[in-house]
């Protein structure tokens, strides 16, 4: 996406705090980035993103390349007051389908190779927050791939530390293709252990069944080996339902939700009702 074509509004300045890898070498580079934003407010809620805008003669022929980034943490700030935000960004390489050559992800390789000191600028907040039912009964059904986990580390970290005392059920599905690329649930940074304690969390992994690129994510079997306890979720009226990831995985929630419930016609007439109130939230990409 151009900087010209989308509506960015103010731009402000962002320190780095810090860069760290949170998966293996031996696995794709990922780095947890903390900034410290150059203003006394920056207000954002999990499930937003914020807009990262790198300068510079670029192959697409402008001059600013814009892409946006979940928050992956709560709102936070420093001694000093200044907001922090924390991004989850995974280094990206691609190739291109018509020559075969190899070129790198602008933003993705700028951000991971800024160290603590750098500048950058941002802009935002942007897009519909993944939103705390008022009913602490209500069930929270969340589904993500890949660096699609960050907003939901920030929602959960929210429920049972900001707003406490959270009965309903939390039920996190996220998929990866090796255990080493499961976010924040390896071994160089479990976070979501620390609510493996509570009554109403739960997560499940779908990895693909054979460690290698091209085989699929088993977020369809993930899915239905627990479709029971998910058709009670789907039945209550508070439950929500919130996607984050590669937006290739909708096609396959479409189909193993039609399973579950019975058909693609009564999915489809499910789904728009969940979206109607708001109760399914896609962030994808």
């Amino acid at each position: 996406m151009r900087l010209e074509d989308f509506d960015t509004g103010t731009t402000y300045q962002a320190r780095v705090l810090s860069s760290e890898r949170i998966t293996a070498e031996q696995a794709e580079e990922v780095r947890e980035i903390v900034l410290e934003v150059e203003r006394e407010q920056f207000d954002y809620q999990p499930g937003q993103s914020v807009g990262v805008i790198v300068s510079g003669e670029h192959d697409q022929g402008h001059k600013h390349h814009f892409r946006l980034y979940s928050v992956a943490d709560t709102p936070a700030t420093g001694d000093n007051g200044k907001p922090r935000i924390t991004l989850c960004v995974k280094r990206c390489n691609y190739i291109d389908e018509y020559s075969g050559e190899r070129y790198q992800g602008i933003s993705s390789n700028y951000l991971c190779d800024l160290r603590a000191g750098d500048s950058v600028t941002i802009n935002g907040p942007f897009g519909i927050p993944f939103e705390v039912p008022e009913d602490k009964d209500a069930d929270l059904l969340l589904i993500g791939m890949g660096t699609g986990i960050a907003p939901f580390r920030a929602l959960i970290k929210h429920i049972y530390q900001d707003v406490k005392d959270w009965r309903g059920r939390v039920r996190l599905f996220y998929g990866a293709q090796t255990g080493l690329e499961l976010l924040y649930m390896n071994e160089e940074k479990d976070d979501f252990s620390q609510y493996y304690d509570q009554q109403t969390f739960e997560a499940f992994q779908a990895l693909s069944p054979r460690p290698n690129w091209a085989d699929p994510i088993a977020m369809d079997f993930a899915l239905e080996e627990r479709s029971e306890e998910i058709l009670s979720m789907l039945d209550r009226p508070h439950t929500r339902v919130y996607v984050a990831g590669r937006a290739d995985i909708l096609e396959t929630l479409d189909r193993v939700f039609a399973r579950i419930i019975g058909c693609a016609d009564q999915w489809a007439r499910r789904k728009a009702e969940l979206k109607a109130g708001q109760r399914w939230v896609e962030l994808v990409y």
